[in-house]
């Protein structure tokens, strides 16, 4: 099903202030203020797809909120293990790795929906990644990866309790 965030009949309607908006279809991210857009940047979304499934390694779909910011203050490409900074320090010229890692900040997710209320204990993220040349097209398994100089100007427009809107299909807002 799509939902329309200007459908005000819908669940629940266009947040006033600050919100983010990911386009699965076009591998975008959108920070807007109400209806207005303010910025917007490519990102990778789940090699596998769209779904809510605990081990499915799919993007959720639906409202979501930002439930922890981590990594505030950390140089860019530092890698996190299980949300913690493990004193790595990725650069562009390091050896390339096909495995996405996970860098620079995090926005961990919560979902808002009875379909996706798994979100959180999934472990999906707003995060930057060592696969900068991937951006773009689907990759990730289930998390929204951006170019880390980007991750760090999504983080400063976050805050906790922002809401997300993640859609697999339908056009541009």
């Amino acid at each position: 099903m799509h939902f329309d965030p200007w459908d005000s009949s819908g669940l629940p309607s266009t947040p006033a202030g600050i919100w983010f908006h990911v386009s699965v279809w076009e591998q975008k991210v959108r920070v807007l203020r109400g209806k207005e857009q303010i910025w917007e940047t490519l990102v990778s979304t789940a090699l596998f797809g769209c779904g809510e499934e605990p081990g499915s390694y799919r993007t959720p779909r639906g409202w979501h909120f930002i439930c922890e910011k981590i990594g505030e203050g950390s140089p860019l490409g530092t890698e996190f293990r299980g949300r913690r900074p493990t004193g790595l320090l990725w650069t562009p010229d390091a050896p390339f790795r096909e495995r996405s890692l996970i860098l620079t900040r995090i926005l961990w997710l919560a979902g808002m929906e009875p379909h996706n209320l798994t979100t959180r204990e999934r472990f999906i993220y707003f995060h930057g990644t060592n696969r900068e040349d991937a951006i773009g097209q689907p990759m990730s398994k289930g998390c929204i990866c951006l170019r880390n100089e980007e991750m760090v100007q999504l983080f400063e427009q976050a805050s906790i309790g922002t809401r997300v809107l993640i859609e697999e299909r339908g056009s541009p807002l």
